[in-house]
């Protein structure tokens, strides 16, 4: 019979060799060719965080009302996610074509609007979606210095410091899944100081 020292080490060296062959992986896959390339046309969209990292994403998964969900683009020929530069990160949000301005329903697929994640004051991430400061919608909010972004309207800067909108991706649906139509419009990210 084992003590329960035996038995606790035992666990502790099965649990970190399984951190390590998780994190062998995670560093092979963000090193691999074309993994910090910007995304292009054709990349499907797979989701960057949680239990469903990695999975293709359809557009039933991106649903009415609720916050946008990551996603990392994926080269549908090399399998290749784009994960190697944070720039990539893509916020995909379903929202009601009645309320989007023309601009941003020429871009989206079935109602889903995508954009970066990168906010355009400091490059923060943005990861907030809740009511706006000046309105009763919900927006987009980068919580690092406050600014707000209109998903209806462009990702318009609706509150906050941030100096113009997110860049818009704009999106297509192939075979069933969301794929990426062109290039980003707008630059990603903040601007480079002096």
């Amino acid at each position: 019979m084992r003590s329960p020292k035996q038995t606790r080490r035992s666990l502790f060296f099965a649990t970190l060799g399984a951190f390590l062959t998780a994190r062998r992986f995670a560093t092979a896959q963000e090193d691999q060719p074309g993994s910090s390339d910007r995304p292009r046309r054709g990349d499907l969209l797979v989701v960057s965080e949680g239990d469903r990292a990695g999975a293709l994403i359809v557009p039933d998964d991106v649903k009415l009302g609720e916050a946008p969900l990551h996603a990392w683009p994926k080269d549908p020929k090399t399998s290749v996610v784009r994960n190697g530069s944070r720039l990539n990160e893509i916020l995909l949000i379903r929202l009601d074509a009645g309320e989007m301005d023309e601009e941003t329903r020429s871009r989206s697929a079935d109602g889903i609007a995508a954009y970066s994640a990168i906010c355009t004051h400091a490059g923060c991430s943005v990861t907030g979606w809740l009511k706006s400061e000046v309105g009763d919608k919900d927006v987009l909010k980068c919580f690092c210095h406050n600014s707000e972004f209109n998903p209806r309207e462009s990702a318009q800067v609706v509150f906050g410091p941030a100096p113009r909108r997110l860049a818009a991706l704009p999106l297509a649906i192939a075979d069933g899944s969301l794929t990426i139509a062109a290039a980003f419009v707008g630059k990603v990210g903040a601007q480079q100081a002096g």
